[in-house]
């Protein structure tokens, strides 16, 4: 996983703190997302705050408007990554969230062990614009679940997400970093 530090060595750690720095920044359009981008969390205290990282996840691919891959993951020789689908993997989210030692514990060998069931059989988002806080920026719209990424910029190839999910009143913070490096299989 992208170390945070790497990419933006002052975070924040609250929730207020990262909703100001987010609502500082500016706007994206979907164009700029095009790519590969290697994601790291941004701890805030949110209920999914260790998730992504016990699980291996490497970040998102956005091949186009209509084409995007939200979960990105290695292949076990780490020579490429390959996309999960997310239906599945967020299924047992709240009963996980409430288990604050899974967040603890490495389970990205299991996914790995079950990429044959968990591998997205095409994209599982889209890329939109909508207005969140206020701005109109790119958003990644899940296909089947009740999420939204909407991103800002930090720099040329850095951005910060707000992931809004239905029933979370807080956005729960991720950055991404243009890599493409590995091939998506």
């Amino acid at each position: 996983m992208l170390s945070l530090a790497e990419v933006l060595p002052d975070a924040p750690t609250s929730t207020a703190d990262a909703l100001a720095l987010f609502d500082s920044l500016p706007a994206v359009e979907p164009e700029f997302m095009l790519g590969t981008w290697h994601g790291a969390e941004l701890p805030t205290g949110h209920p999914l705050d260790g998730m992504l990282e016990a699980s291996g996840w490497w970040g998102k691919q956005f091949r186009d408007r209509e084409s995007v891959h939200p979960l990105l993951f290695p292949t076990a020789d780490g020579s490429a990554l390959w996309a999960l689908n997310p239906l599945p993997a967020f299924t047992g989210l709240g009963v996980a969230t409430r288990i604050p030692a899974l967040k603890r514990r490495n389970f990205a060998g299991t996914i790995a062990a079950l990429r044959p069931v968990l591998q997205a059989r095409g994209p599982k988002a889209r890329l939109r614009t909508t207005r969140y806080r206020g701005v109109d920026s790119a958003t990644m719209i899940y296909d089947q679940l009740p999420i939204n990424d909407v991103f800002r910029r930090l720099d040329d190839d850095t951005l910060l997400g707000a992931m809004d999910l239905r029933g979370i009143t807080k956005p729960y913070f991720f950055v991404l970093h243009r890599d493409g490096s590995l091939r998506v299989v």
